[in-house]
């Protein structure tokens, strides 16, 4: 709270290292600076895409609010251009573009669009997915619902594609068909009950459920139990989309070139900072959502001023080549990370691709039991070395790097360096550190 008026900072509102929060006052690529012109190593945001305060995408936003910044009432060139380039991007089929300001704003519009096209209201999602902050929204994220008012009747669980911790582990003959088999369980029975499938929601890689890869081909599994019950598929890839995977654009890509959602919807990095957020559909369900005679406006969604920040990353991703950086710098990453799972036994696995990686801090490797006081621990001493990275999943014991896409192999190798020189120094200090390297 500030000292000098009744302006209060409620609780409920989180700082990232409360115990010792950093005021942050300046940032510049993958750097972030406090006050006192410290520099540290971002981790964390997956927000400034191709960069903090990227001079291109300041430029494209001030040069046009020079010039005009209204409503999408009016014709204007930046928004057509805009959706044609985000076309170019993806399948041909999805070619209507609704612009909004925010993931959240964008996931809530898909479930209308669900609802309105398949006349039915149920959702089924994956176990921990969080898809916004919205009340429409916080009903379809376990992560979220689970410590509030529950689970509604009209919303579905089925397990997290997890081939770590979940049911179905890297050991079995076809994690995709059986985790997609849940899914076919869940629709049959929310059917048995008289329930009717609106949609699948899911994260292309779930995020806050612990940076979870699923396993190729589930998704198209799942599509096809999802269309047989009358329900579309919407692929959420508002932290893991735009070249982050490094190998594709969008991280659906991943599951196979057959695979295409019904919806794609996407916020956070497109507008590197500023509120941009767009849904990706088809024209079958475009249509049905006109056939209501309520037009969808939005106040600020599409302005001018928002599609030429848009257009200006687009252009700095093509112009610097950052998908193609995502997947050199990502496997050079993992392959740091790969080997201080070797040296350090708390690192039980690490997971990822391009620059969305997990590294999954366990207790014991034969019950894999999330070691969340030690993340926790370990992700303030980074702190404390000026190097900025957040934990997640379930166990909160998920180590999350997801920086802007212009971090380097130079970065990679000072943050790992850093790790290992804490889990060194842990290892010495933290009991189960020292019991699991006395195993055998």
């Amino acid at each position: 709270p500030r000292q000098d008026g009744p302006a209060v900072m409620v609780s409920s509102c989180r700082l990232f290292f409360p115990e010792d929060p950093v005021k942050i006052v300046r940032a510049q690529g993958q750097y972030m600076y406090d006050e006192q012109g410290t520099e540290y190593i971002d981790c964390i945001n997956n927000v400034a895409h191709v960069g903090h305060c990227h001079p291109l995408v300041v430029q494209a936003a001030h040069e046009q609010n020079q010039v005009l910044n209204t409503n999408s009432r009016y014709l204007h060139d930046n928004i057509v251009d805009y959706a044609q380039r985000l076309s170019e991007t993806l399948p041909e089929q999805l070619c209507v573009f609704y612009f909004l300001n925010s993931g959240s704003e964008a996931n809530d519009l898909a479930l209308r669009l669900a609802r309105h096209y398949t006349g039915h209201q149920d959702v089924v999602v994956l176990d921990h997915a969080y898809h916004g902050h919205l009340s429409s929204l916080i009903d379809i994220s376990p992560y979220k619902f689970r410590n509030l008012d529950g689970q509604k009747e009209w919303v579905h669980v089925a397990p997290l594609p997890d081939t770590y911790r979940g049911p179905y582990q890297e050991d079995h003959p076809n994690p995709a068909v059986a985790y997609a088999n849940e899914v076919k369980r869940v629709v049959s029975s929310a059917q048995e009950k008289g329930r009717k499938i609106a949609a699948f929601f899911a994260e292309s890689l779930p995020s806050v459920g612990g940076q979870i890869i699923p396993p190729a081909g589930y998704f198209s599994q799942v599509a096809e139990h999802i269309r047989r019950a009358g329900g579309l598929f919407v692929a959420d890839e508002i932290q893991v989309g735009f070249g982050r995977v490094g190998k594709h654009f969008w991280a659906f890509q991943l599951q196979g070139k057959d695979f295409i959602p019904d919806i794609v919807t996407m916020g956070k990095s497109i507008g590197n900072g500023h509120p941009v957020a767009c849904v990706a559909t088809t024209q079958p369900v475009a249509r049905a959502f006109e056939a209501t005679g309520v037009e969808y406006f939005n106040t600020f969604g599409g302005s001018p001023v928002s599609c030429a920040v848009g257009l200006a990353v687009l252009n700095v991703l093509e112009k610097e080549q950052l998908q193609a950086h995502a997947t050199s710098v990502g496997n050079f990453l993992m392959e740091l990370l790969g080997q201080q799972k070797i040296k350090h036994p708390i690192i039980g696995d690490v997971r990822g691709v391009g620059l969305f990686i997990g590294v999954d801090l366990i207790k014991d490797e034969a019950t894999r039991t999330p070691a969340t006081e030690e993340a926790a621990y370990l992700v303030s001493r980074l702190k404390e070395n000026y190097v900025l990275l957040s934990t997640d999943g379930p166990g909160r014991n998920i180590l999350k790097f997801k920086p802007p896409m212009c971090f380097s192999l130079d970065n990679a190798r000072h943050v790992v360096a850093k790790l290992d020189a804490i889990l060194t120094d842990m290892e010495e200090k933290v009991r189960s550190c020292e019991t699991l390297r006395l195993q055998p």
